[in-house]
């Protein structure tokens, strides 16, 4: 029997709340039981996950680029809410210059996207976990 295919929903900031920890947690646990992971799609305050100017005290364990580790290492989508993200102040270079804005703020491995990309998550995956 080959591994199932999972998507995850990250609804909660990069820091403040357990929930994007938690996710990054079972995003480790699924690959490592077998099973593929597909995307992560950051919604609501979730898109803070993607934020280049995220700076973590040296103690503190650095989320962001945890996710963007995980997505170099295995080839896992992540997805800001384009929307949220916006509202946020989390900016893309494409949308930066679509808005006139002189500088972008999006992560590296991070990519803004609609809900039609969570809808197709829901579709085509076996799983859709959110946190």
């Amino acid at each position: 029997m080959s591994g199932l295919t999972y998507s995850l929903v990250v609804n909660g900031g990069v820091y403040g709340s357990q929930s994007a920890f938690s996710a990054y947690q079972f995003a480790k646990a699924v690959m490592e039981q077998g099973h593929t992971l597909v995307s992560v799609f950051f919604y609501q305050d979730g898109v803070t996950n993607g934020t280049a100017l995220s700076v973590p005290a040296n103690d503190e364990f650095d989320l962001t680029a945890a996710w963007q580790s995980l997505a170099k290492q295995h080839n896992v989508r992540l997805e800001t809410c384009v929307a949220a993200a916006l509202r946020r102040g989390i900016v893309s270079d494409g949308e930066a210059k679509q808005h006139g804005l002189e500088q972008h703020n999006l992560a590296e491995c991070f990519e803004q996207a609609g809900l039609g990309s969570l809808a197709e998550a829901m579709l085509t995956q076996d799983r859709v976990v959110q946190f």
